[in-house]
């Protein structure tokens, strides 16, 4: 091919050009076909490219000697020969300049403070199940940023540090030089939305390819985004882009999966490509170690522990103190390792629910899991507030909520409405939590065969339940409460 006008001194063998990519120069005569053309020869730059290298001490790139473009030494007739391309240089010009421009609309700057320096691996208090939960979540992250393969999926509830991992990996790869993304969900639409606007520097397809492209994208708070069409199409499209591709994506949310536009849940549930992160830590927002349902009233039996509970009443039989001290060591043994189901039974009174929340209490002053204390008919009304369009929680989450608390105390069972709807829930919740082998607690006043056969059979299932029915009458009222309370004004 034409050989460029050059200089006399050639260039060193670091800075020998490709041997496909030549400068053209169009001073040089074209040969005529079938004639050998002339060797190409080093590539020279302007005398601009030059004096501005001068100038700035920027280096001359060693392809094309600064013109900014090469041609391809490819053989005569080649669709491709005696055409100029743009260099590598340039691309690379071009790439930083679209990555500038794109990092302008991210959200790293408010997130700039979330690196994985300034994050509490194990949590704040938390019961050794989920700090351990965290740390692994934590590890997962870390390794992420080192290597972004495939897709990352965080979920947790509000203020777990799910955003503060997400934002860690982006300010991870920026530390290492390497592009990434961060952008909330609605502040992404907000931008597509401005970029129809005629004043807007970056237009929509630009802004819309530089998102879908970015080495890694970082989308945080999945489903806090308004669920227009228009909004859910683009998030669609922006996503399926890069599945399709297997771009390295981050995405947080505290939706589950099963609440997604089922196209988005497809995506989200491939196993192939993305690697799900479920954190069950406390809102770290709070400085609550413990992590509580607000259906939880357990804060309303706080002074209900084992210390205060008198299991050697002397207005009893000796055949029933004995009930009663066997029923009592009976919930020691579930407090210090809960397994399968405990169910108590007596009349009012007798102590079963003392025994239930001492049990709940004893595990959140040991920080050992989390427990859900609730009156069975508070239950129920809990499940059907959460019908209601103005429900802040959604009746799937809060039901799953609830069969899935890691320890559920159900207190009065069999006091509630006996309707249909209100049985097929129950059964639905605690046929999952046997199944399940759940740790639970059922307190209920009522005898066992006056209990639905469906859950019947389950309390009685003696290899997966304890079944302890309180002999003793009520304890309020009692000879042993009136000297319990003498004793307390001798003392007081």
């Amino acid at each position: 091919m034409a050989e460029t006008s050059g200089r006399d001194d050639a260039p060193d063998a670091s800075q020998e050009p490709p041997p496909r990519s030549r400068l053209l120069n169009v001073n040089q005569p074209a040969h005529a076909p079938g004639d050998t053309p002339p060797a190409p020869a080093p590539a020279t730059a302007s005398r601009a490219t030059a004096n501005r290298a001068a100038r700035t001490g920027e280096p001359v790139c060693p392809i094309c000697n600064g013109a900014g473009f090469v041609i391809p030494d490819v053989p005569f007739g080649d669709p491709a020969y005696g055409k100029a391309i743009a260099c590598t240089c340039k691309e690379r010009e071009r790439l930083e300049r679209r990555l500038r421009s794109t990092s302008a609309i991210g959200g790293q700057s408010t997130v700039q403070h979330l690196t994985f320096a300034r994050f509490l691996p194990e949590g704040n208090g938390l019961p050794p199940d989920r700090a351990l939960n965290l740390r692994r979540a934590y590890e997962s992250c870390v390794n992420f940023a080192l290597d972004p393969q495939g897709w990352l999926l965080i979920t947790g509830a509000y203020g777990c540090g799910k955003t503060h991992l997400a934002a860690a990996i982006a300010n991870a790869r920026l530390a290492q030089g390497q592009t990434a993304l961060f952008l909330t969900l609605p502040d992404l639409l907000d931008h597509l939305r401005a970029a129809f606007g005629p004043t807007n520097i970056l237009p929509y397809d630009t802004l819309f390819e530089q998102l879908r492209s970015t080495p890694l994208l970082v989308l945080d708070d999945l489903g806090a985004q308004s669920s227009t069409p228009w909004a859910q199409e683009k998030l669609f499209q922006l996503l399926n882009h890069r599945y399709n591709l297997r771009l390295p994506t981050v995405i947080t949310t505290n939706q589950r999966l099963e609440e997604m536009e089922p196209r988005l849940r497809s995506r989200l549930g491939d196993i192939g490509l993305v690697t799900r992160i479920s954190i069950l830590a406390a809102d770290f927002r709070t400085g609550m170690g413990q992590t509580q349902s607000d259906l939880s009233s357990l804060a309303l039996h706080r002074d209900r522990r084992f210390s205060s509970f008198d299991a050697n009443r002397s207005d009893l039989s000796g055949e029933e103190r004995l009930n009663l001290k066997q029923v009592f060591q009976e919930c020691r043994d579930f407090a210090d390792v809960p397994r399968g189901w405990l169910i108590l039974a007596g009349v009012y009174g007798c102590g079963k629910t003392h025994l239930a929340a001492a049990i709940a209490n004893e595990q959140i002053e040991r920080a050992r899991m989390d427990v859900m204390f609730v009156v069975v008919p508070d239950l129920l009304d809990y499940l059907r507030a959460a019908f209601s369009p103005h429900s802040a929680t959604s009746y799937d989450r809060r039901f799953d909520e609830i069969k899935r608390t890691p320890l559920l105390v159900l207190d009065d069972l069999g006091t509630e409405s006996a309707t249909p709807w209100a049985r097929e829930k129950l059964f639905q919740l605690l046929n999952y939590r046997y199944e399940a082998a759940l740790p639970t607690v059922i307190t209920t006043s009522r005898d066992h065969k006056e209990i639905d056969p469906w859950l019947r059979t389950r309390m009685l299932d003696v290899a997966r339940c304890k079944f302890c029915g309180i002999n003793a009458a009520g304890y309020r009222g009692s000879r042993s409460q009136q000297q319990a309370q003498r004793g307390r004004r001798m003392n007081g």
